[in-house]
Formats: structure tokens, sequence, C-alpha cells
């Protein structure tokens, strides 16, 4: 029998939106913060109040992509890249050298 939805949810599954709903409170107070005490004097734009200090928050998250909770996927692929490169022979260790040797050099004048 698969767990209801419901069960998923227990108080500790719960607790860990407290923390991440106060930290998102807590950035909109500091955009809303230093909008008012940088940009009005800087650029002479109008005060923002907390609720659109939370919008422009949510709006460069949807722009930028900010904000990431996850790990970077590069450090998996520097791995794969690793036993790859772990289980070649030595001559395709050698060509595969060369290659990145041409691909990196620096070009001269008559290459541009």
């Amino acid at each position: 029998m698969k767990p209801s939805y419901q069960s998923y949810w227990k108080p500790r599954h719960r607790m860990i939106l407290v923390p991440i709903i106060a930290i998102i409170l807590m950035a909109s107070a500091l955009v809303q913060w230093l909008w008012n005490l940088l940009l009005p004097h800087l650029l002479n734009v109008p005060r923002i109040r907390y609720w659109e200090a939370l919008g422009l928050l949510a709006l460069s998250r949807i722009l930028f992509g900010g904000f990431h909770f996850r790990k970077p996927s590069s450090s998996s692929y520097r791995a794969g890249f690793r036993e790859k490169f772990m289980h070649m022979s030595e001559e395709e260790r050698q060509q595969f050298r060369e290659q990145w040797k041409n691909r990196c050099r620096p070009r001269d004048e008559d290459d541009r």
C-alpha cells in the first residue's frame, strides 16, 4: 500500500519549511532596506514597500536563476572525465594531449 500524501508531511518535514520561509522573508526585508538606503539617493528612484521587495526577489530568481540549493554538476563531470582518462591506453592519452595542445596553443597573427 502506498503511503498517503499526508503521511509524508510529518512534523519533521514541516519543520524544514519554517527556516526556508524565514530566510525568504528576511531576504525580502534586506532587499527593501538596501533599496531604500541606496537607490533613492543614487538614482532618484522611489522607495519600495516590503511586498515590492519580495516581488523583486522573486523576479530576480526567475530572470537570473540564483539561489541554487543543489550540488553543482561540474564536479560529477570532472569525476566522469577522470575515470574515462584513467581507462585510456597510453597511445590514446598521448593523442588526447596532442589534440588539446593544438586547441590551447596561442594563435599567431596569421591565424586570425
